[in-house]
């Protein structure tokens, strides 16, 4: 079975990797029966955990809530056709990790209107650009299909000063993903800030978030 991740109200993230339930020998009952649980770890994403990654207690304190107040209308997807790739892109769910701006700025303008020039490179660059973006914010089709996403081993990777990279297709229980937002990648916050929670929307930047190992 593939682990899930579970938010609980205005606490940690649960990650289970399996949610069969198993005794857990040194917990009993009145009558000695033993109780059982789903082994799993609580992961901070209230930012203000001393144990990063894990969880600490410290959101009942701080006041974080995990409500969601991001403007509902930015949530679409926008289409750059070029004459060999479209390009897709959700500003709504871009984590700002960079890989695109950095990594082909002849494709990924910064400050330019329109952002996204498909042809600006190589279609062999561009979707190799595509595909180091964490959050699923950006995607591409050939030839009028749409790509599947590569599929990779369940894995939730703690980025520095950053949020989580979940990959693998690792069930996010309950929640509601962005319009095109592949639900193989995609990333959470941790910094407490963002307002697309439980996604994260590059806050962790202005927040000067910081994650000492």
């Amino acid at each position: 079975m593939k682990p899930k991740i579970a938010c609980s109200p205005n606490g940690p993230y649960r990650l289970v990797n399996d949610p069969t339930p198993v005794p857990v020998d040194t917990l009993q009952g009145p009558a000695g029966e033993r109780y059982k649980s789903a082994i799993g770890v609580s992961l901070c994403r209230c930012g203000g955990s001393k144990n990063k990654p894990f969880c600490d207690g410290t959101h009942s304190i701080n006041g974080f809530k995990g409500d969601n107040l991001a403007d509902p209308a930015k949530n679409k997807r926008a289409t750059y056709v070029g004459k060999s790739i479209t390009i897709f892109d959700n500003r709504a769910i871009c984590a700002h990790a960079g890989f695109c701006t950095d990594g082909l700025k002849e494709v990924f303008l910064e400050d330019g209107k329109p952002w996204i020039v498909p042809d600006g490179a190589s279609m062999e660059k561009v979707i190799e650009t595509i595909k180091r973006c964490p959050s699923g914010a950006l995607s591409y089709a050939l030839n009028g299909v749409e790509a599947v996403p590569d599929s990779h081993e369940p894995m939730v990777t703690v980025t520095k000063d950053g949020p989580y990279a979940v990959t693998g297709g690792v069930e996010l229980v309950g929640v509601s993903f962005g319009d095109g937002a592949p639900k193989e990648h995609y990333t959470l916050c941790r910094c407490g800030q963002s307002k697309n929670k439980p996604f994260c929307d590059g806050s962790h930047w202005d927040a000067g978030f910081k994650d000492p190992a």
